[in-house]
């Protein structure tokens, strides 16, 4: 880049004030925040049975809805290294998490009454091994 040398008393006074409020310059920081924090609350439930992981996501979605969340992203995994698969008498599938949570929240009336939608993540928050469950404003 070339430097001007003899620049004038006004242009340097337009750059002086224009680097103090660059109004606009487009943040495209602020453009990169599709969800708010504190919007959303995050759980990696990586190691629990499905016993233990419906009763934690039924004691999520009941916490979260208190406290004004709007989503919830629960990190479930692919089911990949499952144990599962060892024992014939236990489906490979039926047993991961991935497919259990979303079956266990649409089975259980009382947290229906919390639930607008139970989907899989977008790729960014983890795609197919995490759901995303929306909650309603109670």
């Amino acid at each position: 880049m070339i430097k001007k040398k003899d620049l004038s008393k006004e242009d340097s006074e337009v750059w002086q004030s224009y680097i103090k409020n660059p109004a606009d310059v487009y943040d495209k920081d602020l453009g990169n925040k599709s969800i708010n924090r504190k919007e959303r609350f995050k759980f990696d439930l990586h190691g629990y049975t499905l016993d233990e992981a419906n009763k934690k996501v039924k004691e999520i979605i009941i916490s979260c809805s208190k406290n004004k969340f709007r989503e919830i992203l629960l990190i479930t995994g692919k089911g990949l290294h499952s144990t599962s698969g060892e024992d014939t008498y236990v489906s490979s599938d039926l047993s991961k998490l991935r497919y259990s949570v979303p079956g266990f929240i649409s089975s259980d009336d009382e947290l229906k009454n919390y639930i607008i939608s139970i989907e899989e993540a977008e790729k960014k928050d983890g795609g197919d091994g995490a759901i995303l469950i929306k909650l309603k404003n109670l």
